[in-house]
């Protein structure tokens, strides 16, 4: 980094809590607007929450529209993992592996450092099943392979087929799009709520034949593209645009150590302008100034990559992560991503000495090959014949690392690692020693805003003015805050997502 930026060492040691006020601006007075168009229900996003809450609505027989700035459906939900943390699921039970309500707030409670709003973590509890089942019941292609994910202490993560969100997001358009009762207009971006005289939402103001400016990573207040229209929602508007981890502009108000050429995992549309829209009609901001980084990607590669699966699931889970400068390991591989992000930080530092994940063909084998075909096709998991020749390749001392390789093989035989305590009771004897053998170079990148709006157990928005819901006014997803505390165990945001969407969508359609 150059000028007036900070170090990698020193610009995200994640502990700094902060809010935004909230503001009172008004929306436009609904009585005064003659409507284009008319619905039950406009949902606002179209990733994991905006249909699974759709998904409800429809089923109910509601008129419904959904709307998205972006030319293409499913926002990050659609480019994500897609992994979904669900806790006595059957494919969990089938394993059996034990899990319990107490073991899964409390794993969500050791990485938001407990600052998570446990009565949310209590409704993805029970109601994730629920949610996964929706999900599968329109054709959601899941693996039901049970994956031990990171910060969790038992393994409860149920995988998607590709290794993407896309697996759940497609299927879901495919059966909305196909009901003469529901609506999608891309290129459609969301300006303001309409309100009526007693403060209940019942619809919203947008441009039809939007041209959103990725060049400019935020919500640009001089772009005018589109049409502006009027949609009614008789019943109420869904709010499920996401975080705000490609806003450049406000991630840094938020936390200037986040310069804007930080990367970030997230599609370009991934901004706040919603947000700020919500706030100026009341709504509570819950821990807007934690941002969460994920660990698992590629400097090498923009956005999310392609590499990002085989680096969490090879190198991170079945392998081990090595500073190249010393040729050994400096963390706990399974740990959270706060406490991963933080460590490979230090590594970092100002002279962009990038951790590397190592791991051999065993580790390979155990993991979907869908998640391994693009980077070993494409030479970003370069093989190696010998330990000898990948460390002379990234210039480590070869006795250091074979020494770190060997220590690490004794602590998965042992089943217990004296140094970093990475649980391995579910590594499967992989080690490191079946050649060819692959390392990854990987660094944390800009992945999850964990603050939003303040949600009720019923996803209802609550108002900063009279400590109830703003009638009409639904929300689920990252746009939200407090369930994730002050960082994100990795895959509850999909369970997040698809529940208080579903739960959205069966108070409107109640």
């Amino acid at each position: 980094m150059k000028g007036n930026e900070l170090s990698r060492r020193n610009f995200i040691k994640f502990g700094i809590a902060g809010g935004a006020a909230a503001m009172t601006g008004a929306a436009v007075a609904a009585e005064n607007v003659t409507f284009d168009e008319s619905y039950d229900v406009v949902v606002i996003g179209t990733g994991f929450a905006g249909l699974s809450c759709a998904t409800k609505c429809a089923a109910a027989k509601l008129k419904v529209l959904l709307v998205d700035k972006m030319p293409v459906i499913g926002g990050n939900s659609a480019i994500c993992g897609g992994f979904m943390a669900v806790p006595l699921s059957k494919y969990q039970k089938a394993l059996g592996h034990k899990d319990s309500r107490e073991a899964f707030i409390g794993d969500c409670l050791k990485d938001g450092l407990g600052i998570n709003h446990v009565d949310l973590l209590n409704v993805i509890f029970d109601r994730a099943r629920d949610a996964e089942e929706l999900v599968e019941s329109v054709g959601g292609k899941t693996d039901h392979r049970i994956t031990f994910e990171s910060g969790h202490s038992v393994p409860r993560s149920i995988a998607t087929r590709s290794g993407t969100g896309a697996d759940y997001v497609m299927p879901m358009y495919e059966a909305l799009k196909k009901l003469p009762n529901v609506t999608f207009k891309t290129r459609c971006k969301f300006d303001d709520f309409l309100m009526n005289k007693e403060g209940r939402v019942v619809g919203i103001v947008c441009r039809e034949g939007y041209k959103f400016n990725a060049e400019l990573e935020s919500d640009d207040v001089q772009n005018t593209s589109g049409t502006k229209k009027t949609f009614e929602a008789k019943r109420g508007v869904m709010l499920a645009t996401g975080g705000f981890s490609r806003d450049k502009w406000f991630r840094q108000i938020q936390d200037p150590r986040v310069v804007p050429s930080i990367d970030s995992t997230n599609h370009p549309g991934a901004t706040a302008g919603a947000l700020l829209k919500a706030f100026d009609i009341g709504a509570v901001p819950v821990q807007i100034s934690w941002l969460q980084f994920l660990p698992y990607c590629s400097p090498f590669e923009k956005g999310y990559g392609i590499s990002s699966n085989i680096i969490e699931h090879c190198g991170f889970d079945y392998g081990m992560v090595v500073n190249p400068k010393t040729g050994k390991r400096f963390m706990d591989e399974h740990a959270g991503r706060k406490i991963k992000t933080d460590a490979m930080l230090n590594v970092i530092g100002n002279d962009e000495n990038y951790p590397l994940a190592v791991f051999d063909t065993d580790a390979i084998a155990a993991i979907n090959p869908a998640y391994t075909k693009a980077p070993l096709e494409q030479g970003a998991a370069k093989p190696f014949s010998t330990l000898d020749e990948l460390a002379d390749h990234y210039k480590m001392d070869k006795a250091a690392f074979k020494a770190e390789v060997e220590r690490f093989n004794g602590f998965v035989k042992n089943g217990k690692d004296t140094d970093f305590g990475k649980p391995l009771q579910y590594h499967k004897g992989i080690s490191i020693k079946t050649a060819p053998f692959y390392a990854i170079p990987c660094c944390p990148k800009v992945h999850h805003t964990m603050g939003g709006l303040l949600i009720n157990t019923k996803a209802q928005v609550i108002s900063s003015k009279t400590h109830e819901p703003i009638p009409g006014l639904y929300a689920g997803g990252e746009v939200t805050g407090g369930i994730h505390g002050a960082s994100r165990l990795g895959t509850v945001a999909v369970a997040d997502a698809l529940t208080f969407g579903m739960v959205a969508g069966e108070q409107l359609s109640a």
